[in-house]
């Protein structure tokens, strides 16, 4: 398996501007759910994901029109791949947040988006030869299993309309966390890429799913008022277009391991804009689920991490 990027660059030192890069990647990815609560006042949740993917991939295509129009060379499977990649990257994720966060707030929802570190464990340990769960690695996972367990709580899985909802909304959260771990994964099953182009692809491809979901189970779309098109519009060029973007700078700069620390800081900005812009009170069970996800994330990556730095400090 050839997991070699067309762009890829020799690894550099990190640099004051790579923790820039990566704390600006974090506030603007961790203000997205804010944003999908405030837009989920005004327009209905397939609608929401539909404008901020289309408009995300217009953006996007015209970086890549300027940049080389490069995909690249592959076969039937290599275009299967991207267009599975293409579902799980933005499509479902889009619409799953979309509409889970009818009914749990946008703290919770950036918290839960954390797991996806977890997911990914046991979804490499199958599909990637490479990617074996050690003793070190199961143990961060258990850790944070605890955590995800503890987030989604055991009273919303009661009967009863409140806590039917709440539970439903939870588990597309965590169906959301789900995609963009297996999205990860089967970036590293495509062939040699150009970044960029993949990324105006996926988002090219997502949009047409998601656009035809929205007309079969809403309907022709309804307009917006000043505000929530103002949000739906941002979420579609920060923390999506730009945010896809900026991402692959970092990569290509500091490396993949670099940009995996952006995991720790994206829920705790989730939390903050919740409670700063929405007034939100997080439930009690918030932090120490966040404290526990954490903690597994950074001992299941604490090899690689220790890595980077121990290559930082000889460079």
């Amino acid at each position: 398996m050839n997991t070699k990027d067309s762009d890829q660059v020799p690894v550099a030192s990190i640099s004051i501007e790579n923790w820039i890069s990566l704390g600006v990647l974090s506030v603007i990815w961790g203000s997205a759910f804010v944003l999908v609560e405030t837009a989920l006042q005004g327009v209905t949740p397939l609608w929401l994901a539909a404008w901020r993917i289309t408009i995300a991939a217009a953006i996007t295509n015209f970086f890549w029109l300027f940049h080389s129009r490069k995909l690249f060379l592959g076969d039937v499977r290599s275009w299967g791949l991207l267009i599975v990649f293409s579902l799980f990257s933005g499509a479902l994720p889009f619409q799953l947040l979309a509409w889970g966060q009818q009914h749990v707030n946008s703290a919770y929802a950036g918290v839960a988006m954390s797991s996806v570190g977890l997911i990914i464990l046991p979804l490499a340990h199958i599909l990637l030869p490479d990617q074996k769960i050690t003793a070190t690695r199961l143990a961060g996972f258990l850790l944070g299993f605890t955590g995800v367990v503890i987030l989604f709580g055991t009273d919303s899985i009661f009967l009863g309309n409140h806590s039917e909802h709440q539970a439903s909304g939870r588990l597309a959260c965590f169906s959301a966390a789900f995609c963009y771990a297996t999205s990860s994964i089967l970036l590293r099953m495509l062939p040699p890429i150009d970044r960029i182009g993949v990324a105006a692809a996926s988002l090219s491809i997502g949009a047409i799913v998601v656009v035809i979901c929205a007309l079969k189970f809403e309907g022709l779309p309804s307009g917006m008022d000043p505000p929530t098109l103002t949000a739906v519009t941002t979420l579609a060029i920060i923390p999506t277009a730009i945010g896809n973007i900026l991402r692959i700078r970092v990569i290509r700069s500091a490396g993949p391991v670099f940009l995996s620390l952006v995991s720790y800081l994206v829920p705790l900005w989730a939390v903050i804009f919740g409670i700063i812009v929405m007034g939100e009170t997080p439930e009690s069970n918030l932090y120490p689920a966040l404290l526990l996800i954490l903690s597994g994330i950074g001992i299941t990556q604490s090899r690689s991490i220790r890595a980077l730095f121990v290559q930082n400090n000889e460079n």
